[in-house]
């Protein structure tokens, strides 16, 4: 512990609450390190009142990320002082290995007293992750509406749009009027979601024929027809993808969508802070994925970050053995001009790096639907010339160099042309291998780096000496 920790615990606890705000975020929002020991400290001496102020100075979101910084132990020692309202809140924002373990120590009565102060989809989020006999046991525990909404959401595939909605929506027929609306939200008012944007104008069959910002209802008559004022609707079907959700948000500015069943009849809403989420897990994925790992999380076992990374590196072992192949195949060659040997990750090297760049440019141009069939062809030749003359630039910046260090014309001509056509094949297949996964159903961000990186290596190795050999030998 520094001695900046230790003298700021021998102090005198703060007198207020914003005494303790102020101490325990940073400028940048993030939780101040000499903050957890605090809370560490408090666990330690059995001290309720002092950990009752330290977590009430927390945003929710706060705590949730004060739990990534303790250990296992503190954790399981600290969850018995939330109370059901906050632990809801937290768990809804934890990380899910950390959730999961949490979730061990909670007892199921009071998680299902959590569970009935949270939104249903971050319910139902939660029930996931027990175990069978343990949700079971919750569900039992909790009133029968709350009940058949989490069951009902479970019901829905993982990562579509029936799991991500939050089943509380408001809604009201076409025939209402402004005052009939905002009437009936305070006679209700204990019934409507936490948070919401939108009173959806539904038909008699419940499906949603248009919506009525909250903030149009604030600023017309109360004698205003719904339908007037009402605005086109984006319906989500339940079982569209989170990944297409997310889209549809970003594309249209949507702030939220009614979801809809295959009969259209409406079943909830989402919202854009539960779409937020959605992005940032996608855009995770996709970086891990490039690299070829899962992610490990701040408490991954040593195991399970093994088994994540070392499927790939055998897979690029096998294509590395047959790039190494090409070499073998040239030793005549190289041991009669040892400069070869020199060159050969210089040029396999660059083209690695220009792969990779390519590749990645592609990857979040799929991503983003910024690259389809439409567009593909001029978007490959574009990034061919791009090759073509970064490989030219390269090419000459080593020849130039290869000329100074072994005063050899002939070499140096051999490194251009070996950059360059390196350099050419990494664009091609930078932007090809993305598009042809795709194209298969296949995740281009996983498969993508192994891919190019065999063919800028194998050609790397095979330009440079096959060129050395026509020319030189």
């Amino acid at each position: 512990m520094s001695r900046e920790t230790d003298d700021l615990l021998l102090k005198e606890p703060p007198e207020t609450d914003e005494d303790l705000e102020d101490l325990a975020l940073e400028e940048n929002y993030e939780l101040n390190p000499a903050y957890v020991p605090m809370v560490v400290d408090a666990l330690d001496r059995g001290d309720s009142e002092r950990l009752r102020e330290l977590l009430g100075a927390l945003h929710p979101a706060d705590v949730a990320d004060l739990m990534g910084f303790l250990s296992a132990a503190d954790r399981e020692e600290l969850v018995p002082h939330l109370q059901p309202d906050l632990l809801g809140e937290v768990l809804a924002d934890l990380d899910t290995e950390i959730r999961e373990e949490i979730l061990e120590h909670v007892s199921s009565a009071v998680l299902a007293q959590a569970l009935g102060e949270m939104e249903s989809d971050d319910a139902a989020g939660v029930v996931d992750d027990l175990d069978a006999g343990k949700r079971a046991q919750v569900l039992a525990a909790m009133p029968d509406v709350e009940r058949a909404a989490i069951e009902t959401t479970l019901a829905y595939e993982d990562e579509t749009a029936g799991r991500l909605m939050q089943r509380e929506v408001v809604a009201a027929p076409q025939f209402w009027t402004v005052g009939h609306t905002i009437d009936h939200l305070r006679r209700e008012r204990g019934d409507l979601p936490e948070l919401f944007f939108d009173v959806y104008v539904v038909d008699p069959a419940y499906k949603p024929v248009g919506a009525c910002p909250v903030s149009h209802l604030l600023r017309s008559p109360r004698d205003t027809p719904l339908a007037q004022i009402m605005e086109q609707v984006t319906e989500i079907p339940v079982d569209m993808d989170q990944e297409e959700v997310a889209y549809i948000f970003n594309k249209y500015r949507l702030i939220s969508a009614p979801v809809t069943e295959p009969g259209g009849r409406l079943v909830g809403q989402i919202t854009v802070d539960d779409i937020v989420g959605v992005i940032q897990e996608e855009t995770e994925e996709d970086i891990l994925a490039l690299a070829g790992v899962s992610d490990a999380g701040r408490d991954a076992d040593f195991a399970g970050i093994v088994r994540s990374r070392l499927p790939w590196l055998v897979i690029n072992l096998v294509t590395e053995a047959v790039a190494a192949a090409v070499v073998g195949a040239f030793q005549g060659e190289i041991a009669k001009l040892t400069a070869l040997a020199v060159l050969m990750p210089i040029v396999s090297s660059l083209g690695g790096n220009a792969g990779t760049q390519t590749l990645t440019v592609a990857v979040r141009a799929i991503a983003s639907r910024e690259l389809n069939a439409a567009n593909a062809r001029r978007v490959i030749i574009r990034e061919l010339l791009v090759g073509l003359f970064e490989g030219a630039s390269m090419g000459a910046l080593l020849g130039v160099a290869t000329w100074i260090f072994w005063h050899d014309l002939r070499l140096a001509l051999v490194v251009f042309l070996a950059v360059l056509s390196n350099f050419f094949v990494a664009a091609l297949g930078g932007i090809l291998a993305p598009i042809v996964l795709e194209r298969y159903g296949r995740d281009p961000a996983v498969s993508s780096v192994v891919v190019v990186t065999f063919m800028t290596d194998f050609f790397g190795f095979l330009a440079l000496l096959g060129i050395a050999a026509l020319i030189l030998l």
